[in-house]
């Protein structure tokens, strides 16, 4: 069935979009059949969250497809979306949209990070009085509640080699 709906997707459309089904357990299909019915250009990505999204192509009838196959976790897939599938699909339908601003902001509060991986935190940006822009967390950061990214603004972008920022240090904020 899975192969049915990848191939009958692959022969209408440039890029196909899965959500789920891309990790390792028992239910996770994804990243076989695009294997089997094309490639996998990557998996795994050294994101949180989003760890396991696969990007590959399916090949039919002389055609080459994308394949973003997305966490299952809603904010995962929401990170991820925005991470990489928004700015290739605007890549492959010719835009020349600037990408959403990044924007420094001061953390009002430790966001705990140990170095390997560049993590999204959800994040409310405002405005101190003085005029400078400062970022607090959304609550539970889990890759499941959606409640984060409802209340969010921005993402606060720590980046793969950096560490726990401490209140007062400066961050990168993707604005959404």
């Amino acid at each position: 069935m899975l192969e049915q709906a990848f191939n009958q997707a692959a022969e209408q459309a440039d890029a196909i979009i899965t959500s789920g089904g891309v990790s390792v357990g028992e239910a996770d299909f994804t990243k076989a059949m695009m294997k089997k019915l094309g490639d996998v250009v990557f998996w795994k990505i050294a994101m949180r969250p989003g760890r396991p999204m696969a990007v590959g192509r399916i090949q039919k009838n002389n055609r080459s497809t994308v394949l973003f196959g997305l966490p299952g976790n809603p904010v995962a897939v929401m990170v991820t979306f925005l991470a990489f599938v928004k700015p290739a699909l605007l890549k492959m339908m010719g835009s020349h949209a600037a990408p959403a601003p990044m924007v420094r902001a001061k953390t009002q509060e430790v966001l705990r990070k140990k170095p390997g991986r560049t993590e999204n935190q959800r994040g409310l940006v405002t405005r101190s009085a003085e005029g400078e822009l400062q970022v607090v967390t959304t609550g539970n950061q889990g890759s499941g509640v959606l409640s984060s990214m409802v209340q969010a603004n921005g993402l606060i972008v720590l980046s793969h080699q950096q560490a726990t920022a401490q209140v007062g240090d400066w961050v990168d904020v993707l604005m959404l």
